[in-house]
Formats: C-alpha cells, sequence, structure tokens
C-alpha cells in the first residue's frame, strides 16, 4: 500500500497489520539520450510497489532527488548535497518510526558513490536514535549483481554500467511510454586517478553499455528476480532481532 493513497484512519489501520515500510530513492539524473531522468527513481518506486504487493508491507512516498557527481553537469541531472539526502532520509524514516513502524527497508534506484554513503549514514544514525528497529539499506546495482551470478546468460553486456542493456530493458518493461528509441554503444574511458572537471569529455553519449541489446524480455526477467530477492530479505528482516 502506497502511504499517500491512504487516508489518516486506513494509514493507522495499516500500521496495525504491518510494522514494515519501504522508501524508494531515486534521482533525476540522464539516461542518455532514450531514457527518461527519473529512471533510477521509477525502478525503486515499482520494485518497492511489487514487492509490498507480495509482502503486505507499506510503501513511503520516495525521495526522488538524489547525490549525482558524474553526470551533474548533463542536461536535466538535478543533484543535492550529500548532507541534504542524509537529511532526508533521517527525517523521514525518524517520521515513520514515531507513526509506531519499526522496521524499514530503503531500496535506491541510484548507486552513486556519494549517494550510497549517505543512506548508510542515514540509516546507522536511525538505528542507534530507535532501538528495536530493524533498517536495511539496499541499492539495485547489489540486487543486479546477484542476479547476473544466478543467471549468467541473461546480460550479454560484461561492462554495462549506465543506461545500456539492463536499464534500458527494465525500462522498456515498466515504463515504454518513456523510452525513446534506442541509443548507440559507449564505453568511456576516464584519466586514471585524476579528477576531471567535466566528465562529458570522455563520456560525451552519458550512456556506459550497448542499448541496442536490451529486450522486453529480459527487463521482465531482471525485475522480477529483484522482486524475489527482495521479498526474501523482508522475511529476514521479519525474523532479526539485534
Amino acid at each position: 500500500m502506497d502511504i499517500d493513497r491512504l487516508t489518516r484512519d486506513q494509514f493507522q489501520r495499516a500500521v496495525g497489520e504491518t510494522d514494515l515500510v519501504i522508501l524508494p530513492v531515486g534521482a533525476v539524473e540522464q539516461h542518455g539520450p532514450h531514457l527518461p531522468l527519473g529512471t533510477d527513481f521509477f525502478h525503486a518506486q515499482e520494485l518497492a510497489r511489487a514487492v509490498a504487493r507480495r509482502t503486505g508491507c507499506l510503501v513511503a512516498p520516495a525521495l526522488t532527488y538524489g547525490v549525482c557527481r558524474s553526470t551533474a553537469l548533463f542536461p536535466g541531472s538535478l543533484t543535492i548535497r550529500p548532507e541534504t539526502l542524509k537529511a532526508l532520509a533521517l527525517d523521514v524514516g525518524a517520521a515513520l518510526f514515531r507513526q509506531g513502524l519499526r522496521r524499514l527497508l530503503m531500496v535506491t534506484g541510484h548507486a552513486g558513490s556519494g549517494h550510497m554513503p549517505m543512506l548508510i549514514e542515514a540509516g546507522e544514525a536511525l538505528r542507534d536514535r530507535f532501538p528495536g528497529t530493524v533498517i536495511a539499506v539496499v541499492n539495485v546495482l547489489d540486487l543486479l549483481t546477484e542476479v547476473y551470478e544466478e543467471t549468467d546468460d541473461l546480460i550479454t553486456d560484461d561492462q554495462d554500467g549506465h543506461a545500456g542493456e539492463v536499464e534500458t530493458s527494465l525500462m522498456i518493461h515498466l515504463h515504454p511510454d518513456l523510452v525513446r528509441g534506442t541509443a548507440e554503444a559507449e564505453y568511456p574511458t576516464f584519466p586514471k586517478y585524476i579528477l576531471s572537471r567535466d566528465p562529458r569529455k570522455y563520456w560525451p553519449g552519458g550512456v556506459w553499455g550497448d542499448p541496442t541489446r536490451a529486450t522486453r524480455d529480459k527487463g521482465e526477467q531482471l525485475f522480477q528476480a529483484e522482486v524475489e530477492k527482495l521479498v526474501q530479505l523482508i522475511d529476514r528482516m521479519r525474523q532479526f532481532a539485534d
């Protein structure tokens, strides 16, 4: 159930039936010329809703902005400061716990190097502030890595990274109306150890991988495998005591 669609009384009854909530986290970030800026958010939200249908948990309104470093200078990328993301996750998590929920799963569709640490720090702070709670932080990249290991013939591009075979397949499955064709394969090479002022010089297309290999069937298989992984995690969260 999406919390924002419930009335006050419906929410109160729902908290009496489940103490677990999923908080989807995304980003507004360029994904090549063919995928929407909200790809990471759409992915996380659809995962949360699919898992909620299976497990009966709640889904909180998503945090749609994230920390985007390498893509910040591309058109459409709207990055926020790391401390802003951490503060948002802390405040929303605290509000959920004050409402009686006790188990929080943060699922992020964006896994940037400046993004994930903030969610983990927020989760650790919430854990210490609210005894008796259970908190997990998952990014879809880790989920997909587990899926690849179990279905090594599904994805053909072992260098896929951003807006390539995987994300394009997922969006063709989840939101085909938002996919604008495809894009050329691209495998950027950045200068080793040197911090570039403008990554676009080395990454002009904003794609890392080969979107032309994407299919709806691959997207559906990937998505369902991710859902299964998260359902298993929720089962562990419900039994976990620390």
